[in-house]
């Protein structure tokens, strides 16, 4: 059986960004926030079927995975 690849979002605030990792198979995934000083917050997060709908409504844009990965290291 072929491995379900995440998908990874991204959004810019005015002074802080945020990552969002989304299993599609479960719905379960990370969210970092990166804030202006350089620290991440790292949580585990368990969506909802509405997820992809959701990040596109508050303006997420697709971000790659290697982007995601850097940043969940730091944390």
């Amino acid at each position: 059986m072929a491995k379900v690849l995440s998908h990874y979002f991204k959004r810019v605030f005015d002074d802080y960004q945020v990552l969002v990792q989304v299993n599609p198979e479960d719905f379960t995934g990370l969210e970092l926030i990166i804030h202006p000083d350089g620290k991440v917050e790292k949580t585990e997060m368990e969506f909802d079927e509405e997820i992809f709908e959701d990040l596109e409504v508050d303006e997420f844009k697709t971000c790659s995975p290697l982007e995601f990965q850097l940043q969940a290291s730091k944390a």
